[in-house]
């Protein structure tokens, strides 16, 4: 018989496996995701949570508070590391999750409804090394904790009619007090700017008008009309001290910096954005059909305003 609670859903997937089973081999590279599958696991069980099935590279599983999913997202990225089995470098497996609550029905030992809808396409949206929380997550949590979290505002989520308020979570691994990798660099308080344009369409945002969400959705940060672009295409946010792009879309965003020819390719990933350039939504700069928005990272003094 089908019953029905409010759970906490929460979604985790591991990314990079590809190239790991390249470097690797099948049999190495298994064995180095199933451990890591296998940490995740322990983690929802050390937080009083229960795995209702693992998804190849990442699992599902719900919670009986958001407290308790919260924390167990939070251990996951401190605790998850990539073992050595040989002395080649390895790529590197990036964590994604993301949180959902609502009313879940639980039948023959797996779990359906919108919470555990909205979980899988939100964590389409999560960058590397993210987790993203619904506002029914965020509310439920304790102001010390809802203090980690920054706001990115309504996001259209596939499958779903209405736009879901969506809250990204600073992991204390990856938050911006790290340290660069660059020598220890101390880390500025405050982001710089960026301009977009695109058209007649120019905005320099900084500050709290950060992170920034392009896409065709009129929920968007910085809105596109046209249909060559996804509703949620890509995302800006200042992170770890530099200005992060990351793309949210099925068709890929791709970044061609100054007046060099590479173009970087992201299909669910992230680059850093600096200097000037152009950034591909759909299609790499180059392609005759492809819609083009220019960037230019600046310092706060370049600009009177913010978006």
């Amino acid at each position: 018989m089908p019953l029905i609670h409010h759970r906490t859903v929460l979604f985790a997937d591991l990314r990079g496996s590809t190239s790991l089973y390249e470097t690797l081999g099948n049999a190495e590279a298994t064995a180095v995701v199933t451990q890591n599958v296998a940490v995740l696991a322990r983690i929802v069980q050390e937080q009083r949570g229960t795995v209702v099935k693992t998804l190849g590279d990442g699992l599902m599983a719900v919670f009986d508070s958001s407290v308790q999913g919260l924390s167990a997202a939070d251990e996951m990225h401190e605790s998850l590391d990539l073992p050595a089995p040989s002395a080649r470098r390895l790529p590197a497996l990036r964590l994604q999750v993301a949180l959902a609550h609502g009313e879940v029905v639980e039948m023959a030992g797996d779990c359906f409804g919108d919470a555990v809808n909205v979980a899988a396409r939100l964590l389409d949206h999560a960058g590397d090394n993210e987790t993203l929380a619904t506002a029914a997550v965020f509310e439920r949590l304790p102001a010390h904790e809802q203090a980690r979290f920054r706001s990115l505002d309504q996001m259209q989520l596939r499958g779903h009619a209405e736009p879901v308020h969506v809250y990204l979570f600073e992991a204390r691994r990856f938050g911006d007090t790290a340290t660069t990798t660059f020598g220890g660099l101390s880390l500025v308080a405050e982001p710089e700017g960026i301009r977009l344009s695109w058209l007649d369409l120019t905005r320099v945002f900084s500050g709290p008008s950060l992170p920034i969400v392009l896409g065709r959705s009129p929920q968007a940060t910085y809105c596109i009309d046209d249909t060559r672009v996804s509703r949620s295409h890509a995302r800006i946010a200042w992170h770890g001290g530099t200005f992060q792009l990351t793309d949210l879309s099925y068709n890929g965003t791709f970044v061609r910096f100054g007046d060099d020819s590479e173009t970087v390719a992201l299909r669910r990933g992230t680059c850093t954005l600096h200097g000037r350039g152009v950034i591909g939504l759909g299609a790499p700069p180059a392609d005759a059909l492809s819609l083009c928005v220019s960037f230019e990272v600046l310092r706060l003094a370049d600009s009177d305003s913010a978006g």
